[in-house]
């Protein structure tokens, strides 16, 4: 559906191959941001290479590319609570089909509540899995090594569950946060990467499940803010020389930060808060800088519009069940040493053994592309939409729901979209449990 470009201070217009003025449907740009944030993902928690949170920080680009869409809608007319309800939604039906298929096999396996005074904060806590306002209860190990499913299983589920947390408290504090944004921008943006400086370092401990809430709040705080910078058009305001010399400023100083406090796996921002506040922040500064606001990919690009608007469109479902495919490959990959000439062979069963990495990536796809099928429907009912098996097309007038309601947060469609609106980049989603 063609939509009609109008100018607006986040983005000039006449910059870039197929550009547009922000606030003129989706942005390609941003679309092919988080396809590239899934991917990288995908790829961590496979061969588990820290350098790769270097090289691009998903979580922090997902964070940003999230506030910039809150700013959007926020901007919206009608009550901010409409703008909440509606992406609240969008995150917690995804979350609770998620949670029944986890804890029916954690049940199914035998999994029991906390007994004696520990009871009653068990079951409280699990209610955490249908709203993630703290992290929910699972069971550390569970099982036996050997069997189909590894002892830790749980334990790797559960690992996307941190940033549901995080994006459900930044979701509930945005309409605060906006306005001390646009009362003193400076401040509201670089106080988070002041937070992280306290809480990040071991200057103060907070401990427990609130710790490492705080924690996530404020590493990631910053690249949330940014999102509102670049709704607003703050980032066009100041001179064009100011993003690309300051941004290099800030990831040298994470980069400085964790070569002198290196974590449990070394060079791994995943374990290093103040390293990855700082870099996520600068690298982030950087690409908001060059957005193009493309309303159409280049025509490099465009052999992978059907992959890139599929990711987006399941961006939830292919962070959630993620995990799943890869828990789920190893067993399939066991299955290989069934075959004689296998472990008859050291040359074969040692080739095996140290291509197990490199199985799961090729074989995690085809798995996840089936739990995407069989459950990204989820994403269509929580906005509205007519479920669709596939969406890797653009959706018709009559997938969109109710007549009158946005795709994206529930306001009406035909309604303004403010100033400096950043097209629609949908709700952002980031990794499992070393947070890179």
């Amino acid at each position: 559906m063609t939509e009609t470009a109008t100018p607006s201070p986040a983005q000039p217009p006449g910059t870039g191959t197929g550009d547009r003025a922000p606030g003129a449907g989706r942005d390609r740009y941003l679309d092919l941001l988080r396809t590239l944030a899934l991917l990288r993902v995908v790829l961590y928690h496979t061969f588990a290479w820290g350098w790769l949170t270097f090289l691009f920080p998903s979580m922090g680009v997902m964070f940003a590319l999230a506030g910039a869409l809150m700013a959007r809608s926020l901007a919206r007319p009608g009550p901010a609570l409409g703008v909440l309800r509606g992406r609240i939604r969008r995150l917690l039906l995804p979350l609770w089909l998620y949670g029944l298929v986890v804890l029916g096999v954690l049940f199914a396996q035998e999994w029991r509540p906390a007994r004696g005074e520990e009871a009653a904060l068990w079951w409280l806590k699990l209610a955490f899995w249908v709203v993630p306002v703290g992290t929910p209860p699972f069971p550390m190990r569970i099982g036996e090594d050997g069997g189909m499913l590894d002892a830790g299983w749980a334990q790797q589920a559960a690992g996307p569950l941190w940033y549901l947390r995080a994006y459900f408290w930044f979701v509930l504090l945005s309409p605060l946060l906006l306005k001390a944004f646009r009362a003193l921008p400076w401040a509201t943006l670089l106080a988070p990467l002041g937070l992280t400086a306290v809480v990040g370092t071991g200057l103060v401990e907070i401990p427990g499940a609130t710790g490492e809430a705080v924690r996530d709040f404020a590493v990631h705080g910053a690249c949330w803010v940014l999102g509102f910078a670049h709704h607003d058009g703050v980032l066009y305001r100041i001179p064009r020389y100011f993003a690309p010399s300051i941004g290099p400023v800030f990831m040298g100083l994470g980069l400085w930060w964790s070569a002198r406090h290196p974590g449990p796996d070394g060079w791994d921002l995943g374990d290093i808060p103040l390293g990855q506040a700082l870099w996520s922040f600068g690298y982030c500064l950087l690409l908001f800088q060059v957005s193009p606001a493309w309303q159409r990919l280049p025509e490099r690009l465009r052999r992978f519009d059907g992959t890139i608007t599929l990711a987006n469109n399941r961006a939830v479902s292919v962070y959630l069940w993620h995990e799943i495919a890869l828990i789920a490959t190893v067993p399939l990959i066991d299955l290989l040493w069934r075959i004689p000439a296998v472990w008859r062979s050291s040359t074969l069963s040692g080739l095996l053994e140290n291509s197990y990495p490199v199985l799961m990536f090729l074989l995690v796809w085809p798995l996840l592309a089936v739990l995407v099928a069989a459950f990204g429907w989820a994403e269509d009912l929580a906005a509205r939409r007519r479920p669709r098996l596939w969406p890797h097309g653009p959706y018709r007038r009559e997938d969109a729901g109710r007549e009158g309601e946005s795709r994206e947060d529930g306001r009406p469609a035909g309604g303004g979209t403010g100033a400096g609106a950043v097209p629609g980049a949908r709700g952002a989603v980031g990794e499992g449990s070393h947070r890179p």
